[in-house]
């Protein structure tokens, strides 16, 4: 009984040494297989760290010319709505990375980007044409854009163009035709617009318009009225104080992400068309 007992014991001793090895490959294996997991992850993580491409579309604020008062918002608009359509294909850019095949951002980013640039460039010349010269424009040039590899920032389209002569109330007047209309000068030497300050810029350059207008309306509802300092009192004078405020800023807005211009304060003063 005693050898039985005896030659048991041996017998799981040794079962327990074969068994031993096997745990230590098992060991070895799950964390093989860990290491192999954690390679492949960082696989992943590389991969999705790479920068997508941007677009790079011509400019179109240069190719427009002088730009007559009156058309002045909707060219700032139709110019800011170019940087909306960049950024939102530059967003489409990263979040479609690994869509699609060969031909995936040509047809499905850069052909709409086109197609909708076209129509805004569009929008532009007939707004130009409706008070001046309608501009002769490359239309597909300036619509098509190409893509800078490796996330290279897209170039901001200016949203400042140079107005013509005259300004958005010149030739206005009562039935008779007898109430004169502010002359403002038109605002010009401004620096590059950084990208940040764009929107800001053109808002101000349109209240700009907003305030000829509201101060041509004033001298057709005023005709008659106070003696002979009444315009210079009561609407050049307010008017200067309104474009005084806003042109400084505008040199404010430029001033948080380039140098500060000075001196726009020079095209504050508006005299009348009589």
């Amino acid at each position: 009984m005693r050898a039985e007992v005896l030659r048991q014991e041996g017998s799981g001793d040794r079962m327990n040494r074969s068994r031993t090895p096997a745990r230590r490959w098992q060991i070895a294996g799950v964390g093989a297989v860990a290491v192999a997991l954690v390679g492949v992850g960082l696989g992943v993580a590389s991969a999705a760290e790479t920068k997508a491409p941007t677009v790079n579309c011509p400019a179109v604020a240069g190719s427009l010319g002088a730009v007559p008062a009156q058309a002045q918002a909707e060219i700032q608009r139709n110019l800011a709505l170019l940087n909306t359509q960049i950024a939102e294909a530059n967003k489409r850019l990263i979040t479609s990375q690994g869509e699609g095949g060969a031909n995936f951002i040509q047809n499905a980013i850069l052909g709409p980007l086109q197609d909708k640039r076209v129509a805004t460039i569009n929008r532009m010349a007939t707004a130009i044409g409706r008070n001046a010269a309608k501009p002769q424009l490359n239309v597909n040039a300036l619509a098509t854009c190409k893509l800078n590899q490796g996330g290279g920032a897209s170039a901001a389209e200016p949203t400042v163009v140079a107005t013509a002569a005259g300004n958005a109330g010149g030739g206005n007047g009562n039935a008779g035709g007898a109430a004169p209309t502010v002359n403002c000068p038109a605002v010009s030497g401004l620096p590059a617009i950084p990208a940040q300050a764009q929107a800001e810029v053109a808002r101000n350059l349109e209240l700009l318009n907003t305030q000829i207008a509201e101060a041509n309306k004033r001298l057709i509802t005023s005709q008659g009225q106070g003696g002979a300092n009444f315009i210079q009192n009561a609407i050049l004078g307010p008017l200067a104080d309104k474009r005084a405020a806003t042109l400084n800023r505008i040199e404010t807005a430029i001033g948080r992400n380039a140098p500060k211009p000075e001196g726009l304060e020079k095209f504050a003063t508006c005299s009348l068309n009589k």
